[in-house]
C-alpha cells in the first residue's frame, strides 16, 4: 500500500508539472506574438508618418514653385504696365510738343500715322505689322527710326520678345545717338527678362548706364540692375 501511495503521488506530481508547463508555454508564445505585432504596427506607423512628411514636403515645394511663378508673372505685368504708362506719356509729350517728325509725302505720313493710331489704341500686333509695312515701303524715311522704335515696342507688348529684341537692337546699332536709343535698350532688357536671359538683360541695362548716363532711362536701369543682383 505504501508503494502504491508513493506511485500515485509521483504520478500526480508529474501530471501537475506537465499541466503547468502546458499552461505556461502558450502564454509565453502569445506574449512574443503580441510583441512582434506591436513592432510591426510601430514600423507601419513610422512608415506612414515618413510618407506623409515626404508628401508634405513635395506639396510645399509645389506651392513655393507656383508662388514664385505667380510673382514672376506679376512682375512681368507690372513691368508691362510701367512700360505702357511711360511710352504713352512720352507719345503724348511728342504730340503736344510737336516732336514727332513730319514728312512732305502725304502717303508716307498717312502710313506712319495709321500705324501710330493702332499703337495708341493698344492694337499692338496690328501696329507692329503696320510699322513693318511702313519700313518696307519707306526704308529711307525720316520717320524710319521712330517707326523701328514703335515696331519693337509693339512686338514687346504683343509678347513677340525675340522680334522686339532683333528690331530694337538693329535700331540702336543704326542710330546709337537717337534720343530713343536708351528707351529701346530698356525694352530690349525687359524682353530678355521675359525670355529668362538674365545675363543679356544685365548687359543691356549696363550699356544704358555706360553709354547714356544722363538719360532718364539710366536711373531706371540702375534700379533694375539692383533687382537682378
Amino acid at each position: 500500500m505504501r508503494v502504491s501511495s508513493l506511485s500515485l503521488r509521483a504520478v500526480f506530481l508529474a501530471t501537475s508539472i506537465s499541466i503547468t508547463a502546458l499552461a505556461c508555454a502558450p502564454t509565453s508564445a502569445f506574449a512574443d506574438d503580441e510583441a512582434r505585432r506591436a513592432i510591426l504596427d510601430l514600423r507601419q506607423q513610422v512608415k506612414q508618418l515618413t510618407d506623409q512628411s515626404q508628401n508634405a514636403r513635395f506639396q510645399l515645394a509645389d506651392q513655393l514653385s507656383a508662388l514664385q511663378h505667380e510673382m514672376t508673372e506679376m512682375r512681368g505685368q507690372m513691368e508691362k504696365l510701367r512700360w505702357e504708362i511711360e511710352v504713352n506719356k512720352r507719345t503724348s509729350e511728342d504730340q503736344s510738343g510737336g516732336n514727332t517728325p513730319q514728312v512732305g509725302n502725304p502717303q508716307e505720313q498717312a502710313a506712319f500715322n495709321s500705324a501710330m493710331g493702332l499703337f495708341r489704341s493698344g492694337k499692338y500686333k496690328e501696329s507692329a505689322a503696320g510699322f513693318g509695312s511702313f519700313l518696307s515701303d519707306y526704308p529711307n524715311s525720316q520717320l524710319a527710326t521712330e517707326a523701328k522704335f514703335y515696331q519693337g515696342s509693339s512686338q514687346y507688348a504683343s509678347k513677340d520678345y525675340k522680334g522686339s529684341i532683333q528690331n530694337l537692337q538693329a535700331m540702336i546699332q543704326a542710330s546709337p545717338k537717337d534720343a530713343r536709343a536708351p528707351d529701346a535698350l530698356l525694352i530690349v532688357a525687359a524682353s530678355q527678362i521675359e525670355l529668362n536671359s538674365t545675363a543679356g538683360a544685365k548687359a543691356s541695362l549696363q550699356k544704358i548706364v555706360k553709354d547714356y548716363p544722363q538719360s532718364s532711362a539710366a536711373e531706371t536701369a540702375k534700379s533694375r540692375l539692383k533687382l537682378l543682383q
